[in-house]
């Protein structure tokens, strides 16, 4: 059940991260401060859903669920607990997981700390750094491999 929150809530943040890059530029388009007020709230819950989804993840290691395809791949079931720790980053897949979780931290964090700086750098920051390299990086590399690795399994 908890492999399958963490596959939900990574759906979520990809939805989220589309969310992120478009609307706000939309709404910097057409001058709407209210629409671009949306990237602050996307970059939170952008980084909640990452890190539930890591935390997920980082759970089906520690426990050796091997359910989960990558863990059967990149994991053991006597590897002392640090090993199993650090396997989740360890493979590829995990590691695209924890550059976006980091990615987005460092946006939810401007968005906690930035209340000085000015809005259109933030916005920019919200944009051009988190929003478009998340879609990709969701896209392109984390979200094909878990629908590869999730068909594959329920192919067996």
């Amino acid at each position: 059940m908890i492999n399958e929150i963490g596959h939900f809530t990574l759906l979520l943040a990809f939805c989220v991260a589309l969310l992120q890059a478009t609307v706000p530029l939309f709404g910097a388009h057409k001058g709407r401060i209210d629409l671009m007020a949306i990237s602050e709230s996307a970059a939170n819950l952008q980084f909640a859903l990452l890190l539930a989804s890591f935390g997920a993840l980082t759970h089906a290691f520690m426990t050796s669920d091997f359910s989960v395809k990558l863990v059967v791949l990149n994991s053991h079931s006597l590897k002392p607990m640090l090993y199993k720790i650090t396997g989740v980053w360890g493979n590829h897949e995990g590691s695209m997981l924890l550059w976006v979780l980091i990615l987005s931290l460092f946006g939810a964090s401007a968005s906690w700390f930035g209340a000085n700086l000015p809005i259109l750098l933030i916005l920019t920051l919200f944009y051009r750094i988190q929003g478009w390299p998340s879609i990709h990086l969701f896209y392109i590399w984390v979200m094909w491999v878990y629908l590869w690795l999730f068909l594959l399994q329920s192919l067996h």
